[in-house]
């Protein structure tokens, strides 16, 4: 037996999903589905791992805030340099494959943000960070996409919101570690080695398919050839939604302290009470989805994004405020993750590419969406700002029923 035995079995890629896994017992099927929320588990908490240390990582590098923005902008432009590659990738050497490579990666370049010492060596480390995490973000998704197919029904909520629930858990033990005072080089050493743990123990369930695209559709296929109009509607839903969301995470804060006139105690309840109907929303988020239909879940956030941001701007007082907030968190929740599922199945395109495309479109919206705002703040106000990006929710109402038609 133990001569037969071959470690490198575990990452064969064969055809698309094999037989073995359609036809697998529910209890088998249900460690997948762990398994692979799991990973998206590790990637919410390396990331979050990170996000709770930046301000100790900016005292000790002695950086300004100027300095230290123009380094955090690397994060993304890693992020956005690997994106023409991830997909194909992804479709070439399986999403088992890429996922269980680029997670270590992510892992232990979040210890090397740990050492770093310079500017300089805080700026390469971000630039990887970025680069490996969107490798791992297509990979999972795509995970996410072939678990879908093997449940027949929605669940693509519920690994995002493991994701989000990784960030709470990843802001506590975050504050955890400052009371131990400890570094964040043993911080970040710590949740690797809980992460690396993870992915031993779940990474022979990840579901092992690699897509073929025919060979014809293959030759004639260009690197920059158009995308498929369905996707690049998906990609606008998505941006839409995601702009939201970054505004809600870099501005909520703001808008209490100086629209609210919250006190200091109560100036984070905004992004608090988003958060929490965000993470609460994609729990559920699947439920709603199978009663109600994609379409109309979608319509409906789309609606609750707008009545929440207006509600925002029209009573800017805290308990108004902090509902509306809540709407906006149930509104984003089931969105991107519902965006990424139909993309997955698109039926003219690879999962991993297919997630490339929409993926790519609608993060710009999560770049773009905060620099707008402050630059519409800027010249217009705060409340101009927020009521702008109150239209994106209309906009998603209505391109759903383009996607329909579409």
């Amino acid at each position: 037996m133990l001569g037969n035995f071959n470690p490198l079995s575990f990452f064969q890629t064969k055809g698309k999903i094999k037989k073995v896994f359609r036809e697998a017992k529910a209890s088998y099927l249900n460690r997948i589905r762990f398994a692979v929320g799991m990973f998206y588990f590790g990637m919410g908490l390396s990331f979050a791992t990170w996000a709770s240390r930046i301000p100790d990582i900016k005292t000790e590098l002695g950086l300004t805030d100027g300095a230290f923005g123009s380094i955090l902008f690397l994060l993304p432009v890693g992020q956005l340099v690997i994106m023409p590659f991830s997909g194909k990738m992804v479709t070439k050497f399986g999403s088992h494959r890429i996922l269980i490579f680029s997670l270590i990666m992510y892992v232990f370049c979040l210890i090397n943000l740990g050492l770093a010492s310079t500017a300089l060596q805080l700026s390469l480390g971000l630039f990887l960070f970025g680069l490996f995490g969107n490798l791992a973000n297509i990979a999972v998704n795509t995970q996410g996409v072939y678990t879908e197919v093997l449940f027949r029904k929605t669940i693509m909520s519920s690994f995002h919101g493991m994701w989000s629930f990784a960030g709470f858990t990843g802001g506590l033990v975050g504050l955890g570690m400052l009371a131990l005072d400890l570094s964040p080089l043993h911080h970040f050493i710590i949740v690797a080695g809980i992460v690396l743990l993870m992915i031993a123990f779940n990474f022979k369930f990840l579901v092992r398919a690699k897509e073929k695209m025919k060979e014809k559709a293959a030759a004639n296929k260009k690197i920059f050839s158009k995308p498929d109009s369905a996707l690049l509607w998906l990609g606008v839903i998505g941006f839409c939604s995601m702009a939201s969301e970054g505004v809600m995470f870099d501005w909520s804060g703001v808008y209490f302290k100086d629209i609210v006139k919250a006190p200091g105690t109560l100036v984070g309840l905004g992004y608090t009470s988003f958060m929490i109907m965000m993470a609460g929303g994609r729990f559920i988020g699947d439920s709603l989805i199978y009663k109600f239909g994609r379409e109309r879940v979608m319509q409906i956030s789309g609606v609750m994004i707008s009545a929440g941001l207006f509600t925002a701007v029209f009573l800017p007082y805290i308990i108004p405020c902090t509902i509306a907030f809540m709407f906006v968190g149930m509104g984003v929740a089931t969105i991107v993750p519902t965006v990424y599922s139909m993309a997955g199945k698109n039926s003219t395109v690879p999962p991993g590419e297919a997630l490339t495309i929409v993926s790519s479109v609608s993060f710009l919206g999560f770049l773009m969406g905060p620099p707008v705002i402050g630059h519409i703040a800027q010249s217009f106000g705060l409340q101009f700002s927020f009521a702008f990006i109150g239209i994106f929710g209309v906009l998603i109402a209505f391109m759903v029923s383009k996607i329909r038609t579409t």
